[in-house]
């Protein structure tokens, strides 16, 4: 493939899929009737376990005092707990609870449709993807250990 620009292939493939995210958010909203912010927060706290509301607004991209509502509206709803912070009594830890990890079963199971054109994709060509798509997030998986933090309590 001459002329292949691998920064122009990142920009295409992200757009793609960014694109689709408004449907997927929407139908997940639509399942849990939850606001994709409360999704956010829950993802952050099973990729990370838990942590301070600073190092949740940090991984939400989030200002605390909106980290703060979100909490408060998940722990109303009984899917994330505040506990007391083992080292530090100024803090509190929020984890999710049972019934947070159900949602976020229920969540996973929203699929939403691939773009148009997908099923006229060529069976070699979605092997290729495949391939491609396991190294990739292989290759991610050690830089996964958070964002602005040494482990789950800090913040």
């Amino acid at each position: 493939m001459d002329g292949l620009d691998p920064a122009e292939l990142w920009r295409d493939f992200r757009m793609l899929v960014v694109d689709g995210l408004d449907e997927a958010r929407q139908q997940i909203a639509e399942v849990t009737g939850l606001p994709f912010s409360r999704v956010r927060a829950l993802r952050r706290l099973r990729r990370f376990g838990p942590m301070t509301h600073g190092a949740l607004a940090e991984a939400m991209m989030v200002d605390r005092p909106a980290a703060t509502v979100a909490v408060d509206d998940l722990c109303a709803r009984g899917l994330m707990v505040r506990r007391p912070h083992p080292t530090d009594r100024r803090c509190k830890l929020v984890e999710l609870t049972a019934e947070g990890n159900a949602m976020l079963a229920t969540i996973d199971a929203v699929v939403p449709p691939p773009p148009p054109g997908w099923a006229d994709v060529e069976p070699a060509d979605l092997a290729v993807l495949t391939r491609v798509v396991h190294r990739l997030r292989t290759a991610a998986r050690p830089a996964s250990a958070g964002p602005g933090h040494a482990g789950p309590v800090s913040g």
